[in-house]
């Protein structure tokens, strides 16, 4: 007698479906259906990977919304000028230019050597890159690092009133 193909699954979820394991080895088509017996059916599994990704997403939301407004409230305190790009893109550099220079502070100031003198000198020198992209690119770097990555950026990264072309 052959194996049977067709197993009739009682799923975790409660629901019973049948599957067709013809495309598995005989030997191995009952470990297979014990473990579809342990899972939820396809649609209980839709249905909550929905409403997992909808609240991943409103949770992201919030968080992005939250990130913005210190950045944007950050940004006026210490009197950095607005980004330069897309809608988009000046919200995340905004984002970014924040979690870099706040990580860079503590890096380099309340970690490190370097003097509130010395950090003015640095702040001074990011107010003038204003290019979003440039900040998009630099949100993986190391904190230390930023004084030598605004020594590094170029003249495009600090667009002026009057742009050479």
């Amino acid at each position: 007698m052959a194996v049977k193909t067709l197993w009739t699954i009682d799923q975790a979820c409660g629901h019973t479906a049948e599957a067709d394991l013809s495309d598995r080895p005989a030997d191995r088509r009952a470990g297979y259906a014990r473990w579809l017996s342990a899972r939820g059916c396809t649609g209980c599994w839709r249905a909550a990977r929905g409403e997992d990704a909808e609240s991943k997403a409103e949770w992201l939301a919030k968080k992005r919304a939250a990130e913005q407004a210190e950045a944007d409230e950050w940004s006026e305190q210490y009197r950095m000028p607005s980004l330069e790009g897309t809608d988009r893109a000046i919200a995340w550099g905004t984002r970014c230019r924040h979690q870099v220079v706040s990580a860079a502070y503590a890096a380099l100031v309340l970690e490190g050597t370097t003097s509130e003198a010395e950090w003015e000198a640095i702040e001074d020198a990011v107010r003038p890159l204003t290019r979003a992209s440039w900040w998009i690119d630099q949100r993986d770097a190391d904190p230390a690092d930023l004084p030598e990555l605004l020594d590094a950026a170029t003249e495009s990264d600090r667009p002026n009133e009057n742009p050479h072309f």
